[in-house]
C-alpha cells in the first residue's frame, strides 16, 4: 500500500514514516507543508494520505484545505487527516461531499499503533475512520438536522460507532448488547434519516453522514 505523509513536526513525521515502512506500506513522500502534499500527491497517486491539519504558512488549515482539494482532484485517493484539533468547519466539508475513502483521527487519543494502520488501511480500502471524539463535535453541531433529532440515545451511540467504522459486531461487543438488538437500531437510524436498510458500508456512512449536511452552512 502506498502512502503520502503531510506532517510538519520532523519527530511525528519521521516517526510515521517509521512506523509504516516497518509494516509493509510503501511511503512515497513525506513532506512538511500542504503545497508539497499537492505536488506528492499529484507525482505519485497513493492509496492514502495521512495529513495534519496545520502546516505552515499560517499553521491554522492548511491541511485540511489540501485534504479537501484531494479528495475532489483525486477521488480515489483516500484520505486520513491525523492532528490534535478537531476542526468542525472543514471536517464537514471533507466528510459531507463523499463518504468513501475518509478518515478522522485525534493523535492523542491513538493509543494503540494496531488501531491506527487498521484505519488506515480500512480508508485506503474506501472505507471510514472516525475518531469519537470527532463524531461527537459533528453530532452537537448537527443536532437540528432533520431525522438526527429523533434519533433516541442508544440509537445515537450506535450511529456514533458505526461512524467509527465498526461492524454490528463490534457495535454490539462495545455496548454490551446483542448482535440482534444493534440490527434493529441500525434499522430504525435508517428509517428515521430517510435511508433504506442496507448491510452496505456506503449506505451506514451515509447514514452517518446525513446529519453533518444540517452542519454545512458553517462553511
Amino acid at each position: 500500500m502506498r502512502v503520502v505523509i503531510a506532517e510538519d513536526a520532523a519527530m511525528m513525521r519521521e516517526g510515521l514514516v517509521r512506523l509504516l515502512t516497518d509494516r509493509g506500506f510503501e511511503v512515497c513522500a513525506a513532506v512538511a507543508d500542504a503545497e508539497a502534499l499537492r505536488s506528492a500527491i499529484a507525482a505519485s497517486t497513493p492509496d492514502v494520505a495521512v495529513i495534519d491539519i496545520r502546516m505552515p504558512p499560517t499553521h491554522t488549515d492548511e491541511g485540511l484545505r489540501a485534504a479537501i482539494d484531494i479528495r475532489r482532484e483525486h477521488p480515489d485517493v483516500g484520505v486520513l487527516v491525523f492532528s490534535q484539533y478537531v476542526e468542525t468547519r472543514y471536517a464537514t466539508r471533507l466528510l459531507a461531499d463523499r463518504p468513501t475513502g475518509v478518515g478522522y483521527l485525534l493523535k492523542d487519543r491513538v493509543a494503540d499503533v494496531a488501531d491506527f494502520v487498521d484505519a488506515l488501511t480500512r480508508v485506503a480500502s474506501g472505507g471510514t475512520a472516525l475518531d469519537p471524539e470527532v463524531v461527537g463535535h459533528l453530532m452537537r453541531a448537527g443536532q437540528e438536522t432533520a431525522g438526527v433529532a429523533s434519533l433516541t440515545p442508544r440509537e445515537r451511540e450506535v450511529l456514533s460507532l458505526m461512524a467509527e467504522g465498526r461492524s454490528n459486531a463490534g457495535i454490539a461487543a462495545a455496548l454490551v448488547i446483542t448482535a440482534g438488538v444493534v440490527e434493529k437500531h441500525v434499522a430504525n437510524i435508517f428509517a428515521k434519516l430517510g435511508l433504506p436498510s442496507s448491510d452496505s458500508d456506503n449506505r451506514r456512512v451515509l447514514a452517518v453522514l446525513r446529519h453533518v449536511s444540517g452542519v454545512r452552512h458553517l462553511r
